[in-house]
């Protein structure tokens, strides 16, 4: 009678190999169940406490080495990737994702300030380029540093459109490749089970959402690496050591995304407390080690990031809290049982009440991975890492929904939410991103099931193989990740290009685009970012402090502009207005404020002729040079400034 496999109250560390990983030498041993003298004792300083050994019988012999094995599924997550974007790859510079052009023109402006501040060593936090000349805090606008700078050679080469396409594409098939390495070394011991994790951490509805606008939310390829350094300090093996390794990958997570450094944060402490709420033996044997650890990575990380944090929450353009509008996104509860819109079940039409908008479809896992994830939990509700997992799942979901619960867009109470937007860090948090914490929640839980069903001593593998591969088809089939759809967007004019602009434009003046950079009108964001910032932009998409007073609450976009106003409406309305001698001096004076040297208006340009008439009102005949309607303005700004 084969003994009972002992009960292990640890996740796999990593001096436990699993199998597959190097310490097989490439399949030359197999495993065997431990015998009663191989009992294995739980550690009592591991907090993530209740795995199941997880390779009960002898394992397979593996037809690859690990290392061509690893490089398979990367190439296989690469592949997907490349398939999500194939249709920007097209044309990076003529295509958009549909709907929504702003984020990418903002992103593509961040990767040509990389390129500034590595050739000419620009300040990387703060520029006035854009918003000229009150500026933009770029560490309260996620500038993308991390991602940006080891990124200049391509922007250099190619452009920062073309940069844009590569990040996206190397974000989700790094982030699924990150979980599968660490799935596979530390969690599981099948790879089949890290692949299905890897993967749907990577290719999640969620993440494919912002794959068309967020390359910086879906850079996920630190947070794998992250937990585990977290699970690592409960070890306390090497709490000072382990403790700096922390601090130095959230340092660089922060240039990336403090967001998601803050979600992956409260992540792990809910399931560390919730492991410690089941075994609360480990608590005095974990505490010293844990903070410790968590000490110097506090120390390390804070001096490392004290001064741009500075520049952040007191530099010049800073604000506190969001936007009204963006702190009440939040999920519906509908929303996690559609499958999203860029997926093969997807319905566009029908998820349109179900999301703040199509960039942030948060949950949208469908019908049949929501019921197998609830199946797994009841299957594996014993584990203690898997009831942890269930409830960090479960409780950002319920935080994910925001201020107000609804059901297909009608409201029911109010959430959580309400009470904690107003705190410290939380009231920068956009609330319907939790779904992305409760997405890797899912994924692991999936690869755990693989994991422990691929397990089973049963006498006929092969109907279990059966079994987990009907599973995942229904589970993870209608949520198929699909090409981004895409829309073409209008070219950078061949006056920007050809570089004709600089026989008007000073350094210390602007090009001001027709109609002026806003959130909805980001054209000569692009323009700028393709001439690597050469030249400054009045207005533009960013956040900053209301009425551009430092410290107060963030809006988007800076102080309020006459002609900025007058000239959106009439690109949206196709009406040309008729300006009085007031609004024709305050247009003026707004011109002297951001010391404009020329404004340009494209003549392909939707309403370009009721556009052209308001500006002549103001500035004069327009003069057609190349491919543009321009006025110069140096005789009537450079009469005078104004504040």
């Amino acid at each position: 009678m084969t003994p009972a496999q002992p009960r292990v109250d640890t996740i796999p560390t990593p001096g436990t190999t699993p199998a597959g990983t190097p310490g097989d030498r490439a399949g030359a041993r197999t495993r065997t169940a431990p015998g009663p003298a191989e009992r294995v004792e739980p550690a009592a300083t591991d907090v993530a406490a209740g795995t199941d050994a997880a390779s009960a019988g002898t394992g397979p012999r593996r037809r690859w080495p690990h290392r061509r094995r690893d490089l398979a599924v990367y190439g296989a997550f690469l592949l997907v990737a490349v398939w999500v974007t194939s249709q920007l790859w097209m044309d990076p510079a003529g295509r958009v994702a549909s709907l929504y052009s702003s984020d990418p023109a903002q992103v593509q402006f961040f990767l040509a300030h990389s390129v500034r501040v590595v050739l000419h060593g620009e300040f990387p936090f703060y520029t006035d380029q854009f918003n000229h000349p009150d500026g933009v805090n770029l560490m309260a606008n996620t500038a993308i540093l991390g991602l940006g700078i080891p990124m200049v050679p391509v922007t250099l080469l190619f452009g920062p459109a073309v940069t844009f396409v590569l990040l996206v594409t190397v974000a989700l098939a790094g982030t699924a490749s990150a979980w599968y390495f660490v799935l596979s070394r530390h969690v599981v011991r099948h790879p089949a089970a890290a692949v299905v994790g890897g993967w749907l951490c990577g290719f999640s509805p969620a993440m494919l959402s912002h794959a068309s606008w967020h390359p910086n939310i879906i850079s996920q390829f630190l947070l794998p690496f992250i937990v585990w350094r977290v699970l690592l300090l409960t070890r306390g093996r090497r709490p000072v050591r382990d403790g700096v390794v922390l601090a130095l990958l959230v340092t660089y997570q922060a240039f990336i995304n403090e967001e998601i450094l803050l979600f992956t944060a409260l992540a792990c402490g809910a399931f560390l407390l919730a492991v410690l709420a089941q075994r609360r033996h480990l608590w005095s044997a974990t505490w010293r080690p844990l903070g410790t650890g968590l000490a110097v990575c506090a120390l390390v990380a804070g001096t490392l990031l004290a001064y741009p944090l500075y520049i952040q929450f007191a530099g010049p353009m800073a604000y506190h809290g969001l936007s009204a509008t963006v702190q009440g996104y939040g999920n519906d509860i509908a929303a996690f049982f559609a499958p999203g819109s860029p997926t093969i079940g997807g319905d566009q039409g029908a998820n349109l009440d179900l999301a703040p908008n199509y960039s942030e479809e948060n949950a949208f896992f469908g019908w049949s991975l929501v019921l197998i994830a609830v199946g797994i939990v009841v299957w594996l509700r014993r584990e203690v890492v898997v009831r942890a997992l269930a409830f960090t799942a479960l409780f950002f979901a319920v935080l994910s929904l925001g201020e107000r619960v609804s059901w297909w867009d009608r409201e029911l109470v109010t959430g959580p939410w309400e009470w904690l937007v107003r705190l410290p860090l939380l009231d920068a948090v956009v609330p319907t991103r939790f779904g992305l914490i409760t997405t890797v929640a899912i994924g692991l839980l999936l690869a755990l099931a693989v994991d422990r069903a691929l397990a089973l001593p049963v006498a006929d593998p092969r109907t279990v193989r059966t079994v987990v591969v009907a599973a995942l088809v229904v589970a993870l089939l209608p949520i198929v990740p699909m090409p981004l759809q895409v829309v073409s967007r209008p070219a950078v004019p061949d006056f920007v290009t050809s570089g004709q602009w600089r026989r008007y434009v000073a350094a210390d003046q602007t090009l001001v685009p027709v109609p002026v950079p806003s959130m909805g009108a980001t054209h000569g964001m692009r323009w700028a970012a393709s001439q690597n910032l050469d030249f400054k932009i009045p207005g533009g998409y960013f956040l900053a402090p209301r009425s551009g007073n430092t410290g107060d609450a963030g809006r988007f976009g800076g102080r309020p502009s006459g002609i900025g106003d007058l000239l959106a409406e009439v690109a949206a309305t196709g009406r040309a207005e008729n300006l009085d001698d007031r609004r024709r001096r305050r247009a003026l004076d707004e011109l002297r404020h951001w010391r404009a040297a020329i404004l340009v208006l494209p003549v392909d340009q939707q309403h370009a002729g009721p556009l052209r008439r308001t500006v002549e009102q103001i500035a004069g005949p327009a003069r057609r040079e190349q491919d543009v309607w321009m006025w110069d303005v140096r005789s009537l700004t450079d009469q005078g400034t104004t504040s």
